[in-house]
């Protein structure tokens, strides 16, 4: 896989880098001049420092990193972001305090995981009739015991 391209845009920011050598998302770092503090049920956009360029007909997956959701309770507030093949801006994380403690968060500190996977981009085209299936319109839970 050719390397992707990264842009600093702050001195301070370091480049998504990956935890061990089989991990599936590279690290994503807090570029911040001071600690932000997240109080419980807030929100905060967590900057990275950094643009990069997602390679075309794949997207960037932006998702929680499980320690910091399981022992911090704080994880991206959109659940999984989505950085487009034609975006150039800088990435950030919005993070959400799910816990009941106010939460700092450092400079440097790993914020998030980054994954750059294919993306399929179908026309959609309108019909009246769609294909029989064996589950046809269960929706959730149709299909548990």
């Amino acid at each position: 896989m050719n390397p992707i391209r990264v842009k600093k845009l702050h001195p301070l920011a370091k480049l998504p880098s990956y935890g061990s050598p089989e991990a599936a998302g590279a690290d994503l770092y807090a570029c911040l001049e001071e600690p932000v503090t997240i109080l419980p049920g807030e929100t905060a956009w967590i900057s990275t420092g950094i643009a990069l360029e997602v390679p075309k007909g794949c997207a960037g997956l932006v998702y929680a990193r499980s320690g910091m959701a399981a022992k911090r309770g704080l994880a991206p507030a959109n659940k999984v972001g989505v950085v487009d093949s034609d975006y150039r801006g800088e990435i950030k994380v919005v993070l959400l305090n799910h816990g009941t403690q106010p939460q700092t968060v450092e400079n440097g500190e790993r914020v998030a995981q980054f994954i750059i996977a294919p993306v399929y981009t179908p026309a959609y085209e309108l019909t009246e009739e769609l294909s029989d299936t064996h589950r046809g319109e269960g929706g959730f839970g149709s299909t548990g015991v």
